[in-house]
């Protein structure tokens, strides 16, 4: 049986909650007339005239209305927005783990619903049509054989799906039409589901980032760095935020001529401050050097401005995510990378991780060995042979260095790959995560997300390719999906550093595909102020943020992890993440209720929590009575912040 995703589990919470299933009676009529009109036999289906026709979807839709809309056993449940577009009756799903399974399919606006008709318990599939970025019919009219005639879905969470049509019930072809609608509404210039769906769940996620709370809470504006609104209307860099961090030795007019020299306008910003020591995270794009060796003085100008920001440090790193060989190429298309002797006091140094093109084959290779069966004689070869651990690792190894240019050596780094929206993300993401423990938090990752990923351009729509049918586009790639699984990889190395549990992880990367919510969207801040997401659609985190103890570690201990993490970037420690790359094959599955065991957790650690906290209260009473003071001490100082020991290797 497949194993219930995060999407399938908001689905089952509809059926019981407020909103329970209301199908609408305008699409159910249409369904109903299609259906009708195609279980004729090929000759009458051809010579039926108009009115018949008609006559036959009227008929239908009082039959409909004089049974008042009840919604009928194999009827998918329905989202708020959502509305039945086809159902096929007597398909079969042919599982590649339980074998053929009879049953219904239906399509909606949103998902693919398919529920078994021989089965107790009865066997779901329930697919959000974002997740399909292939269809492809299998099987012609001269289709001999069990089976052979119907559908094969390809998708973007690891699942290949397929299911038979018999040919006398014509229902392949509405099942066809309505999935390549309403799959890729963009290619067929249509909205996607997200401003259909209008659920309210008592949280507005939109207002969990707010760029000058959270540029506040790093304790900006600073004597060096401040907090211009250069690009309020994005016409200063049109893949930028509104509001960014710069350094206060750079007015407005610098801040043009230094863009100019960056790739697509994006010069170095702040991402992050370090409390103590000041020294920064800063991420831009390359510079437009070119084979003939351009320099701009101000650029030159404004790195040294960045170093000076940082009174500990008389020395500045430039991390180039690419390997050198490539950064060397891209010299050939205008761009590059800097030049220490014009560069003063800058070291470059150069992290070799691939572009898109490479991450994108690698995780093609995953999958293939993935799904739907695993070849357990060569399955270590096999993943070794994708190479997808490798670069993981290498984003790791990245990241690691930069945590401890800026914790151990009080040293600002300057972050960019070619554009500055790929691999820059991720490295400045993961750093953030190691270096401040707010990151770590439920709300501080939220945050995150929206500031490094969204908020600085990441091409979500074209990487993703949210609900365009140009599955071949070459602006595709597992960017986003990469660095959760770093994420995931730190989250095992440091099992009680981290609120956030696998489920919240998994569940923010079903929903990247889902297209249930506005929060992934679009490619930059400016579009979706354009498309104003904030008022049509529903975030991502107000779904996460009503329900957050579904999403939080028991294993959770601020008090203890308040210092720097240094994870092993070492092939030795980096894993495979079969719980969300395997997850569809029964084999893999966890043989006990995780979720139940995690709330039974949550609830033993807050009551021994509480406990504690009566137990200290009584000490502190006792103790302002031993010394007779009028109030008692308040508790504990927050713990001092250290650093783990570096391995990168």
């Amino acid at each position: 049986m497949e194993r219930k995703g995060s999407q399938e589990l908001l689905d089952d919470e509809r059926r019981v909650g407020k909103h329970s299933r209301q199908p609408s009676g305008g699409s159910m009529d249409s369904l109903t007339s299609s259906e009708r009109q195609s279980s004729k036999s090929p000759t009458s289906a051809s010579s039926g005239s108009p009115s018949q026709e008609n006559l036959q979807a009227q008929e239908m839709k009082v039959l409909r209305d004089a049974n008042c809309k009840l919604a009928q056993p194999d009827d998918p449940p329905l989202l708020v927005g959502e509305q039945i577009q086809a159902i096929a009756k007597d398909v079969t799903y042919l599982c590649p783990f339980s074998g053929p399974i009879r049953g219904t399919l239906s399509v909606t606006n949103y998902k693919l619903y398919f529920k078994s008709i021989d089965r107790e318990p009865s066997f779901t599939v329930d697919v959000p049509l974002g997740v399909i970025y292939r269809i492809e019919k299998v099987g012609g009219s001269t289709s001999r054989g069990e089976n052979s005639y119907g559908l094969e879905l390809y998708c973007k969470d690891f699942r290949n799906l397929r299911f038979a049509h018999k040919q006398e019930n014509h229902s392949r072809r509405l099942v066809y039409e309505k999935l390549q609608t309403h799959a890729f509404p963009f290619s067929n210039k249509l909205p996607l589901f997200a401003f259909e769906f209008k659920e309210d769940f008592g949280e507005n996620g939109w207002s969990v980032y707010d760029p000058m709370a959270e540029y506040k809470r790093q304790g900006l504006p600073t004597e060096s760095w401040r907090i211009s609104k250069i690009n309020e209307n994005y016409e200063f860099c049109d893949t930028y935020p509104a509001v960014l961090a710069v350094p206060a030795a750079a007015d407005d007019d610098e801040l043009r001529r230094v863009a100019q020299f960056r790739s697509r306008n994006r010069l170095p910003v702040l991402s992050w401050i370090h409390p103590e020591s000041q020294a920064t995270i800063t991420r831009c794009s390359q510079p437009m050097v070119g084979v003939g060796g351009k320099r701009s003085k101000d650029d030159e100008k404004y790195i040294q401005h960045i170093l000076d920001a940082n009174a500990q440090s008389h020395k500045l790193v430039i991390m180039d995510a690419r390997p050198s060989v490539n950064a060397m190429a891209n010299k050939a298309k205008g761009g590059g990378y800097e030049n220490e002797e014009t560069y003063q006091n800058a070291e470059v140094v150069f992290l070799d991780i691939h572009n898109i093109h490479v991450m994108r084959e690698s995780l093609r290779k995953l999958k293939d060995i993935c799904y739907p069966h695993i070849d357990d004689g060569h399955w270590l070869s096999n993943i070794e042979s994708t190479h997808w651990l490798e670069h993981i690792k290498l984003i790791l190894a990245g990241a690691v260095r930069i945590a401890d240019k800026l914790e151990s050596q009080k040293t600002s780094v300057v972050l960019h790959c070619s554009d500055g929206w790929d691999r820059t993300a991720q490295l400045s993401s993961l750093a953030m995560i190691m270096l401040d423990p707010y990151f770590r938090t439920v709300k501080g990752f939220e945050v995150l997300i929206e500031k490094e990923w969204i908020a600085h351009g990441h091409k979500f729509s074209q990487r993703v390719g949210h609900g365009d049918k140009n599955h071949a586009d070459a602006d595709r790639s597992p960017i986003f999906p990469q660095f959760m699984d770093a994420v995931w990889q730190m989250t095992k190395q440091f099992p009680s550093a981290f609120e956030y549990n696998e489920n919240f992880l998994i569940t923010v990367l079903d929903h990247l595909y889902s297209c249930l919510f506005g929060t992934f969207l679009f490619n930059c801040e400016r579009e979706k102020a354009k498309e104003d997401l904030k008022g049509k659609t529903v975030s991502l985190w107000s779904y996460i943020n009503s329900q957050v103890e579904d999403f939080t570690n028991p294993l959770y201990a601020a008090y203890l992890n308040q210092h720097v993490l240094f994870p092993v970037a070492s092939m030795r420690r980096i894993e495979l993440w079969t719980n969300y790359y395997v997850r569809w094959n029964p084999k893999m599955r966890p043989q006990e209720p995780i979720h139940q065991r995690n709330r039974e957790l949550i609830e033993l650690k807050a009551q021994l929590q509480r406990k504690v906290e009566e137990l200290q209260r009584e000490i502190d009473a006792r103790e302002a009575r031993e010394l007779g003071l009028q109030t008692p001490p308040t508790g504990a100082s927050s713990p001092t912040r250290v650093a783990s020991p570096v391995n990168a290797s």
